[in-house]
């Protein structure tokens, strides 16, 4: 049996995550086209969306898990695979223990939810807002770039009803 090469990791995981955003982006689209009688559904469809994206978020890291873990324990993988593997696990969990308490921390300071999402390029913020004042924008940056160590110019602040 041939082992992955770590290029063909890197792609799938990456287009794991890219389909994530996706799937994330498309369901707000379709969220807010959503209409009750001309009004739109925005309590609703906020929740449906926070609740589907961390269900959907979820799910694609475990896989990506079970993944690590069949490559560490597989018998026919590499010792040079079997670190790497560890490593990315490491790493994954890692982004995730962060994403989650930078969620905790927003939700702390008085906003209704929100989603973190980081990528090697930026984080990405859903805060559940019809809008943010400038203030909360620069409280939500600090509470990132303390939490994650990125630059300002890296966050992307997404209000969501």
């Amino acid at each position: 049996m041939k082992t992955m090469s770590k290029k063909k990791k890197i792609i799938i995981i990456s287009a794991m995550i890219a389909l994530l955003l996706i799937t994330g982006y498309v369901n707000v689209a379709l969220n807010s086209t959503i209409s009750n009688g001309g009004s739109t559904t925005t309590s609703t469809t906020s929740a449906n969306f926070y609740t589907t994206y961390r269900n959907e978020r979820e799910a694609t890291r475990t896989q990506e898990i079970q993944f690590y873990d069949s490559i560490i324990a597989s018998a026919t993988s590499s010792d040079e695979a079997k670190q790497e593997a560890e490593e990315n696990k490491l790493a994954l969990i890692s982004q995730m223990e962060k994403e989650l308490v930078t969620e905790g921390i927003i939700r702390g300071k008085g906003f209704t939810d929100a989603i973190v999402t980081m990528s090697s390029s930026n984080v990405n913020v859903f805060v559940q807002s019809a809008e943010l004042e400038k203030a909360e924008v620069a409280q939500i940056t600090s509470i990132v770039t303390e939490q994650l160590g990125v630059e300002i110019d890296k966050i992307i602040i997404i209000p969501s009803e």
